[in-house]
């Protein structure tokens, strides 16, 4: 299903309108250095925007004039969003209660047809097949589809290019798009390194889907990080991280909190709570690399809610 030389030719089509995002290394508070991966600073205010990217710059003529419609927790609602003012196409968001207000007003800056309904992303996804269903339109899946995964993927071929001697990359886990694309990846340039995920102890879809080896459709969702919090991910990218991912670990809201404040107190990065949780776990012994390990983790997005 992937190959290399799928993951390059996203690379390559994305180029135009995305950033090659830095890296750079921090020192945390027990003296380990990591070396982040500032998807913060990305257009569009996380990485999503290079899957949204790709799979818009790859639909056919007719596909684009549908108009495209999705459901996200915002930041793959911006990448779409967009996308869609690139290629001029028209774009319906729809947004969960739980989105951050800051999220709904820069989206609106994009586009004027977004909608926020239904208590967590799961529900807003109704309501965003509804209109593929019936109106016609485009829809994207921001974690379940080839051309995202893809494109969330040259993340990898950027960071190991510069950093190639990573032993450990540390991803956070919402509905796994991130995670899918950066383990495949990243395992065709060095399959010895090691992927470890992130989730939230209050949304362990992947946790808990991975222990059972099925899709787990959870009751609720009690993290504050929205947009690690979809109730159930989907078969393609439970079966990609079933396979490629060494480890899943929880962190709780607070952890993220501290890490986020972390970040913003010593290096001036503001993020979400979901882009600190790789952080989180480090600081919270959540996850301990070797001494002699290199690690890297990718900051994925940014907000204030991290940090306010």
């Amino acid at each position: 299903m992937f190959s290399m030389e799928k993951f390059e030719e996203a690379s390559r089509r994305i180029a135009p309108y995305i950033r090659r995002t830095p890296v750079m290394e921090m020192v945390l508070e027990d003296k380990r250095t990591v070396t982040l991966k500032l998807e913060n600073l990305q257009i569009s205010g996380s990485f999503k925007v290079r899957g949204a990217m790709n799979t818009v710059l790859s639909l056919s003529d007719e596909e684009l004039s549908r108009g495209l419609v999705t459901a996200s927790g915002g930041n793959h609602g911006m990448g779409v969003a967009y996308a869609g003012a690139m290629t001029n196409t028209p774009t319906t968001i729809h947004l969960p209660e739980n989105t951050p207000p800051a999220k709904v007003a820069k989206l609106k800056k994009l586009t004027s047809d977004v909608i926020v309904s239904g208590a967590v992303w799961d529900d807003a996804n109704k309501l965003a097949l509804e209109a593929r269903d019936t109106g016609g339109k485009t829809y994207i899946h921001p974690f379940a589809d080839v051309s995202v995964i893809e494109g969330q993927g040259t993340i990898a071929l950027e960071m190991l290019k510069d950093v190639p001697d990573l032993d450990v990359l540390m991803v956070a886990i919402g509905g796994g798009g991130l995670i899918s694309g950066i383990a495949t990846a990243a395992k065709m340039i060095n399959p010895s390194i090691r992927i470890i995920g992130v989730e939230a102890t209050g949304a362990p879809t992947l946790y808990e889907s991975c222990k059972a080896s099925k899709l787990i459709t959870l009751d609720e969702i009690t993290t504050r990080a929205g947009t690690l919090a979809p109730k159930q991910s989907a078969a393609l990218n439970l079966g990609i991280i079933s396979q490629l991912v060494e480890e899943i670990v929880l962190v709780e809201d607070d952890e993220m909190q501290t890490a986020a404040r972390w970040l913003w107190e010593n290096a001036g990065i503001a993020t979400e709570l979901s882009a600190a949780a790789a952080i989180a776990a480090l600081q919270a012994k959540k996850f301990i690399p070797a001494t002699s390990e290199k690690v890297g983790v990718v900051i994925c997005g940014t907000g204030s809610d991290g940090f306010s």
